[in-house]
């Protein structure tokens, strides 16, 4: 039984580690923490769904919502955040992204309604530990070509410089506003798989995303809001914490398990504030 739920919680953190990647891309290159990230990826999900009830087999649908996401993701970029970035006020940028919420959520529910509808599983025939597990793999693997890209292509250097230090990018020529496109596609797209590895287990419906959301913030501020490896480490730790927890703790069960990632949040907010793998702020005089 332990094993099973190691092997659920490591599925479940897959599904937290790609949205909690998608929300550190986002704010590694445009610095707004993105609350809207959770509904972008419920919308690839439909979006998957309606392509599979269509006709269309799983294999194929995924490629093509995750190319829907990453247009999606720099549609956003280009025509709100660009906009509300410069806003006066730090405020601005998270009440428009608190607004894309409850836009995209309200679209959602009036597209497809409040019915809740069952996901097709990628494996459908594996038993449930070893779903979990193959679906933490295809994860993994998603998450390694993202890596390959960024660490070893000319376009992967861009975008790390723009998102070290976007002004001195633009005065080295680097056309900033389209590679923060790119990495608004890029979290997008890397939402997308997290909302389609977990509606197998969640069913699909307009709310989904809400409770994945807030475990993708613990992920993100128990690896660093700034490390990318560590939104992905986080996830991990947060899936299998949440699902031990809720087997093994009796008063935690399956109505307390949402509080695992608040009090995840909070500790490590008190005792370690940037994160596990987060960097220390660097000010020079």
């Amino acid at each position: 039984m332990f094993f099973q739920q190691l092997a659920e919680g490591l599925g479940a953190g897959a599904g937290y580690a790609a949205l909690a990647l998608a929300l550190v891309l986002a704010y590694r290159f445009t610095g707004i923490v993105n609350f809207a990230q959770g509904e972008l990826a419920l919308l690839a999900t439909y979006v998957a769904w309606q392509l599979v009830d269509s006709g269309l087999p799983y294999w194929a649908a995924l490629p093509v919502t995750v190319a829907v996401a990453f247009a999606a993701g720099m549609l956003t970029e280009r025509v709100l955040i660009r906009r509300v970035e410069s806003a006066p006020g730090p405020i601005s940028p998270v009440v428009a992204t608190i607004g894309l919420y409850v836009l995209v959520n309200a679209l959602a529910a009036l597209v497809w309604s409040s019915a809740l509808r069952a996901f097709p599983s990628p494996f459908p025939d594996a038993p449930a530990g070893l779903a979990a597990l193959a679906a933490a793999g295809l994860a993994g693997l998603v998450l390694g070509a993202l890596a390959l890209v960024v660490r070893h292509t000319g376009l992967g250097l861009v975008m790390r410089a723009v998102a070290a230090d976007p002004r001195t990018a633009r005065l080295s020529g680097i056309r900033v506003g389209r590679v923060a496109a790119l990495g608004w596609g890029a979290a997008s797209a890397v939402g997308a798989l997290s909302g389609v590895l977990l509606a197998p287990s969640l069913f699909l419906e307009p709310a989904m995303m809400t409770g994945v959301l807030v475990y993708a913030f613990a992920a993100a501020v128990l690896g660093g809001f700034d490390s990318a490896p560590g939104a992905v480490i986080g996830g991990l730790i947060v899936g299998v914490t949440e699902t031990l927890c809720g087997t093994y703790l009796g008063f935690v069960g399956a109505d307390l398990k949402i509080a695992v990632p608040l009090v995840l949040i909070v500790a490590v907010l008190l005792l370690r504030p940037r994160g596990l793998f987060g960097s220390a702020p660097v000010e020079r005089a």
